[in-house]
């Protein structure tokens, strides 16, 4: 399983969403399984998932599928 698909999974598995439902435009609040639980929920399965620890700025800055990219990138998650 590749990067972008164990991250696709895992937002689908956290947020207990269709993985069709995973979309690039998907946005922090956009549906309403990503509320504030889902998105903790969220975090500690991408933690898990990658196994790395995710700083508090940057749960806080993770407000979109796009930027969850670029935010898993700084702790060297390549996709």
């Amino acid at each position: 399983m590749t990067n972008i698909e164990k991250y696709k999974k895992t937002f689908a598995s956290s947020l207990s969403v269709e993985i069709n439902v995973v979309k690039e435009n998907l946005e922090y609040n956009g549906i309403p399984e990503w509320d504030s639980i889902g998105h903790m929920t969220l975090m500690s399965g991408l933690e898990e998932a990658f196994n790395i620890s995710i700083e508090t700025d940057d749960i806080v800055d993770f407000s979109s599928y796009k930027e969850g990219l670029k935010i898993l990138q700084k702790y060297k998650v390549k996709f």
